[in-house]
């Protein structure tokens, strides 16, 4: 079972009131240089080459407006927060628990 983050402009990840588009991911994508597209995970899902504990830190744009990731370690929780901000979003998680700041998640994966 995993724990998911979303990046969401909703007041609930879930429902989609103001999407994030896929052409707005897609460009934070290709102007931050941390992050790089796997195609051939899906043309959404992009690798995060910042200070993960993961060999593979991961965000995916789904087509419901959001971005998400499973079980982030601290690290990738802020990069998470820095994107948020961005797009004029928030981080929250599956229950639609808002996560603000920098102190509200922290998780140090096994690896």
């Amino acid at each position: 079972m995993g724990f998911d983050l979303y990046i969401t402009r909703n007041e609930f990840w879930a429902v989609s009131q103001t999407p994030i588009t896929k052409s707005e991911w897609l460009t934070l994508v290709e102007n931050d240089p941390e992050l790089e597209l796997v195609p051939e995970m899906s043309d959404t899902f992009a690798e995060w080459h910042g200070d993960s504990l993961y060999d593979q830190a991961w965000l995916d744009w789904s087509k419901s407006g959001y971005i998400s990731t499973k079980w982030p370690d601290t690290a990738l929780y802020q990069k998470m927060l820095s994107i948020a901000k961005q797009l004029g979003a928030k981080v929250q998680d599956e229950d639609g628990t808002n996560y603000p700041v920098d102190a509200d998640w922290e998780f140090t994966p096994d690896t």
